[in-house]
């Protein structure tokens, strides 16, 4: 681990149902400093493990489970494998841009996602109020890569920004539109990633057990951290 992160004070959560494996657990250990609260914080607390949500940084600490792997793309040496080549051929009738502004009515497709993905999460029901405090940072600097097809919306990728990297903080897509949404933002996010010449895309964390976080190994050059060190 960095030493500058040998004496952080940290902040427990009460344990509760994981929202991924249903036979464990979950608690996560949560940022207190305030000096970390910055852009050059995160930076750090990213490399070692760390995430947001709204304001708030943490990063699992399970009791008897370490199923969480962070994991990181290596945007300047990742290639697309074939089935993601299909996916981008696929998408050329699709278009993305970037904005630093939230609009509000995203909040449809992110109630439609939620509903139709996440119904037995924690952030089931979705609420109007909590969406924008969920997405959103004081602290960080974030984009929103949306992704438009025959100029409809129909996802935004949630994009923090920091020196030499970005994080794809959340994805919220139509979950009825016919192409893997989902890994085709995270193509684009690689994409605008590289083009800003930054060096790591990271991805949240990996869970072997969990179907629906496998996606995130198959991208190229990837890197987890294990034992406190990024290995490929």
């Amino acid at each position: 681990m960095n030493p500058e992160l040998q004496q952080i004070r940290v902040g427990f959560t009460q344990s509760h149902q994981c929202s991924y494996l249903k036979d464990k657990q979950e608690r996560v250990a949560i940022a207190l400093d305030n000096h970390l609260q910055s852009l050059q914080g995160y930076e750090l607390l990213l490399a070692n493990g760390f995430r947001r949500s709204g304001d708030t940084i943490y990063r699992p600490h399970c009791e008897g489970c370490s199923k969480c792997i962070a994991i990181r793309v290596d945007v300047e040496h990742s290639k697309p494998s074939k089935s993601q080549k299909r996916l981008l051929n696929k998408g050329k009738h699709y278009t993305w841009e970037v904005t630093t502004k939230i609009n509000p009515n995203w909040f449809n497709i992110y109630e439609k996602y939620i509903e139709a993905r996440h119904f037995e999460g924690s952030m089931y029901p979705p609420k109007q109020d909590d969406f924008a405090r969920f997405i959103g940072s004081s602290t960080i600097p974030t984009t929103f890569l949306q992704i438009y097809y025959q100029e409809q919306l129909v996802s935004v990728a949630v994009t923090d920004q920091v020196n030499d990297a970005n994080s794809a903080f959340y994805t919220f897509y139509d979950p009825e539109h016919p192409i893997s949404l989902g890994t085709l933002s995270v193509l684009y996010q690689i994409q605008y990633t590289r083009s800003q010449g930054k060096k790591w895309l990271y991805l949240g964390y990996q869970i072997d057990e969990c179907p629906a976080m496998n996606y995130k190994v198959r991208f190229d050059s990837h890197q987890k951290l294990v034992n406190h060190r990024w290995q490929g």
